[in-house]
């Protein structure tokens, strides 16, 4: 052979292999609720410096961290406790608050980590069906001490508007203290970011939890923290983890906080354009879904529980979040992204509603 034609031979293998390489499509991860893009590089150069100027010694306070999330939110820097996550200072909350028979109510299906809550501090978990004022207060008893709310509710992504938790805390009786999780806050756009967080003020039977894992995509740090009104102080004192959080978690939220609001603006705007679109293309084709707030779709087909679901979108290399584990066999749970994992789920759901099972 000339060298041209063996030049010629191998230009076609590369451009065989090309081919075959862009014909692979890699699966999409649509089941985690937590953002799937790496940090700002300014948040890891923040970690970075700390961790090798003083990795070798404990934080003594989380005091610059609580002052800019007052300053954030309006409020006293002692009304506010950071800990380790979210998750964490809800359980330390429901280990404080619940005694043995106490019970806790919680819409359903919601955040699994609930009812371990209760379990864990002796007492029971009362889960309702719905996600109303009314169901919630029609399962109070002599025995409910705590009522812990997901809002915007994982999987479902319904809302318990500011004016609804408002009634529910004024029919509340004294003794129920409600435990507000607001992990997902940051991706409403029915009503202002902090419209429920003004409740504490005037309700001190009022905790507001927020997580820097979600929007602010930082889940790898696990810091959260608890908002409280005029009186919780020893609460919240009581629940923060005894020896606080840790030195790379500080530096990294402290630096998301100072300069990563337009990112988080972004982010969120997306989210809710993406949101949309996303809803409208799923009842366009007959799929039952709800009215969502949060980063993510609930969504049923008459005829498939949701294990079958989960595999149509498996063959079409999307990974969904099967309800079975979440409090309702018959539902996904499909996270929103960008306008490209949009345009691939589309894309998917007519293979999806008429595949044969």
């Amino acid at each position: 052979m000339t060298d041209t034609e063996i030049s010629a031979d191998l230009r076609k293998e590369a451009d065989d292999r090309r081919r075959r390489a862009l014909a692979i499509v890699p699966p999409l991860d649509l089941s985690r609720t937590t953002w799937p893009e790496y940090p700002p590089s300014k948040v890891i150069d923040a970690i970075t410096y700390v961790a090798r100027r003083g990795l070798h010694r404990y934080l003594e306070t989380a005091g610059e961290l609580r002052t800019e999330l007052a300053l954030r939110h309006g409020t006293q820097a002692e009304r506010i406790v950071v800990g380790d996550g979210a998750a964490q200072l809800l359980s330390s909350a429901t280990q404080t608050l619940m005694g043995h028979g106490d019970e806790l109510i919680t819409p359903w299906p919601s955040y699994p980590l609930y009812p371990v809550m209760a379990r864990r501090a002796g007492g029971k978990a009362v889960p309702v069906q719905g996600f109303g004022v009314d169901e919630i207060l029609a399962a109070v008893t002599g025995r409910t001490r705590v009522v812990a709310i997901c809002n915007p509710n994982d999987p479902t992504g319904e809302l318990l508007r500011t004016a609804e938790l408002r009634r529910l805390l004024d029919a509340l009786p004294d003794r129920v203290v409600i435990l507000l999780d607001e992990a997902l806050r940051d991706f409403v756009d029915a009503e202002p970011l902090d419209a429920a967080l003004s409740l504490v003020e005037d309700h001190p039977r009022l905790l507001v939890f927020r997580s820097f894992s979600k929007a602010w995509g930082l889940a790898g740090l696990r810091c959260g923290y608890a908002v409280g009104g005029p009186g919780s102080e020893p609460l919240l004192a009581e629940i923060g983890p005894p020896l606080g959080i840790g030195e790379l978690a500080h530096a990294g939220v402290l630096e998301a906080l100072r300069h990563g609001s337009r990112t988080i603006e972004r982010r969120t705007r997306e989210v809710a354009v993406e949101r949309a679109r996303m809803i409208g293309a799923l009842r366009d084709l007959g799929f039952d879904v709800n009215a969502s707030q949060a980063n993510f779709v609930w969504l049923a087909m008459d005829g498939i529980d949701g294990a079958e679901l989960s595999s149509r979108f498996a063959r079409s290399a999307l990974i969904v979040r099967s309800g079975g584990t979440l409090g309702d066999p018959r539902r996904v749970r499909a996270a929103i992204q960008d306008a490209e994992a949009t345009d691939r789920f589309v894309r998917a759901l007519e293979r999806v509603a008429g595949a044969q099972t």
